[in-house]
């Protein structure tokens, strides 16, 4: 018989749904599973439920008595369970019949939680690997029951018939595939004992591997998973899951924390990442259910700004998604990713409290997410705040240690309004802190929730020209001449020109400006463009007294000495444009075409002045 093979119905009556078998198999290829391997775990899986059922059948069977037994040799791949097995009528019912799991036939929200899998497709798998699938089963309900045999085709066509109960003289169910042709790089011996491996490493079931060729069956899962062994010492606990962790994800972790969640049964370790990664970049973690694996990519598992973890847990109560290769999503995940967090804030706070080199060490690779963290967690803010770097005008320091030298901390909006000031705010005895970094800002402003002696205040234009030494009157009236020039020259930049006094001597010159002011003065000259249409009414509404740039030149530099000397109008223009392009360079902002082409421009005429000069 097929499973498309359908009887006629008079008009009017109900119809079944026609299924086409390879259709079915190549969206189950190509849209739910990620790789022919996964027909693999579908078998343990399947076999691991048969033992779960036989243990509820048998709950006084010692522990291990039955397992599963692996068999590949190139020619055929065979799977055998010593679990709870099929009658003939369970055949007919659950490996005939598209999408019926054996798990459903009783109370599903009862027994969701004893088996990995729901959803009945799993056996379909196969498929993608061979043209046909052969069971043979026994039941261990049903005393003195018959084996039976299902041999189900690609094609959709399948055979069921009755055995002597000597052709299987226990109750359990074998699989048998016989690989076609392009399926090798899946069935070979080696790559069927790696991916049982892979998949089957921490089931609680044994399982072994005969590759044909005589010798005994080698074990999938010798040991039981890491955590659930007993050491000696607490240290050498210790060391054994660094290993593992080690093993698992190829790098050796800065610490391991252990995992335990007893109301979903979850239990595992996070190893905490030795080097930095990106913010935001989160890594998969490796999650088994039941022992199975179901994912190494399960980003879902923890929170965003845990980033500087990777985990391996192996859960009771999580559920997978149909294709078994992640977690849906829904509260029982939602608690244990809270849950999981708490685990990392208390590992954090254990460090803050019990050991200042591995809380360094911690802070020096991941601070950017614990900065992410203490933003939303005043736990985390209140405990570490005082320990995270900040870049500011005494060198990469701790906040604490800053804010006991300057009792007013100034933060800066950007990182390149920092650079452009750090120096001569350093010079002046002012304490900046760069705010221009992810999260800095903010953290800074809350630095007196945490000391109340100390405050913080944003650092504007005025603060820091405030800090910078007037010059005398007689040296202003002698420069004058040259200023105006020099406004007269900047001012297609909205420049304002003053000279004062500032160290170090070395600096030339400082442009003080903001983001804010360049866009405001940007959303003004647009508004002049388009005087007079309703997009220009619309700005010219918006439009405030566009604040302007300024560039203060220090009369403790002697180039800047000799500049405002020069009498020649030419020569002080262009002079005034060089001290300009430097001091542009030098904030490290994007340069406008206007000022790249400025800079340009006032170097080849102080050159072709030199020259003449030579001349």
């Amino acid at each position: 018989m097929t499973l498309s093979d359908a009887p006629s119905h008079p008009a009017g009556a109900d119809r079944t749904f026609q299924v086409d078998l390879r259709g079915l198999v190549d969206l189950l290829s190509h849209h739910l599973y990620s790789s022919p391997r996964v027909y693999l775990r579908e078998l343990l899986q399947n076999a691991v439920d048969a033992l779960t059922a036989r243990h509820s059948l048998e709950p006084a069977a010692p522990e291990g008595a039955y397992g599963i037994r692996l068999y590949a040799d190139g020619s055929v791949v065979r799977v055998e369970d010593d679990g709870v097995g099929l009658t003939e009528a369970d055949v007919h019912t659950f490996l005939a019949t598209i999408g019926r799991s054996s798990k459903r036939a009783e109370q599903v929200a009862e027994q969701r939680g004893d088996f990995i899998g729901q959803f009945g497709i799993g056996l379909l798998s196969c498929f993608l690997v061979a043209d046909e699938i052969h069971v043979v089963s026994r039941s261990a309900r049903t005393p003195d029951a018959p084996a039976v045999e299902w041999r189900g085709r690609g094609d959709g066509s399948y055979t069921i018939r009755t055995l002597r109960a000597s052709a299987r003289p226990r109750p359990g169910t074998t699989v048998t595939l016989t690989p076609r042709a392009d399926a090798g790089e899946w069935t070979r011996p080696a790559r069927v004992q790696a991916l049982a491996r892979h998949f089957g490493s921490l089931l609680r079931h044994p399982v072994t591997f005969d590759d044909g060729t005589g010798g005994a069956g080698a074990p999938v899962n010798p040991e039981p998973a890491p955590w659930a062994r007993t050491y000696p010492t607490p240290g050498a606990r210790s060391r054994a899951l660094a290993a593992y962790g080690e093993e698992v994800f190829g790098f050796t972790p800065l610490d391991t924390i252990e995992l335990d969640l007893p109301a979903v049964g979850l239990k595992g370790i996070a190893c905490v990442l030795p080097q930095a990664v990106p913010a935001g970049r989160r890594h998969g973690h490796r999650v088994h259910v039941k022992g199975m694996l179901l994912s190494e990519q399960a980003e879902e598992i923890l929170p965003e700004w845990a980033f500087f973890v990777r985990c391996v847990v192996d859960a009771e109560s999580l559920r997978p998604t149909a294709s078994r290769e992640s977690l849906y999503e829904d509260d029982t995940l939602a608690a244990v990713r809270d849950a999981l967090a708490e685990r990392l804030r208390a590992w954090i706070a254990r460090a803050a409290a019990s050991d200042p080199d591995l809380l360094a060490r911690f802070l020096h690779a991941h601070h950017l997410a614990v900065k992410s963290l203490a933003v939303h967690d005043d736990e985390i803010l209140r405990m570490l705040l005082p320990w995270l770097p900040f870049e500011t005008t005494d060198g990469h320091t701790t906040l604490d240690e800053f804010a006991r030298t300057h009792r007013t901390v100034l933060v800066t909006s950007s990182v390149e309004e920092f650079r452009q000031v750090a120096a001569i705010a350093s010079a002046a005895g002012l304490g900046v802190v760069n705010g221009g970094y992810t999260y800095d800002r903010e953290l800074v402003h809350r630095l007196p929730e945490i000391r109340p002696q100390s405050s913080v205040a944003d650092l504007d234009p005025a603060t820091l020209t405030a800090h910078l030494d007037p010059v005398d009157r007689e040296t202003e009236l002698a420069a004058a001449a040259y200023l105006a020039r020099a406004r007269e020259a900047l001012a297609v930049f909205d420049c304002d020109v003053a000279l004062r006094t500032f160290q170090p001597a070395s600096a030339p010159a400082l442009l003080v400006d903001s983001r804010e002011a360049r866009h405001e003065r940007t959303r003004s000259q647009l508004a002049r463009e388009q005087e007079g249409g309703l997009w220009g009414d619309i700005l010219g509404a918006l439009r405030q007294e566009a604040p302007r740039a300024q560039l203060i030149l220090n009369q403790l530099n002697p180039l800047v000495r000799t500049a405002v000397a020069i009498d020649e109008p030419e020569l002080a223009r262009t002079s005034a444009e060089a001290l300009y392009g430097q001091a542009a360079l030098l904030s490290r902002r994007p340069l406008r075409p206007a000022e790249s082409s400025l800079i340009n421009r006032s170097f080849l005429d102080l050159l072709a002045h030199a020259l003449r000069k030579d001349n």
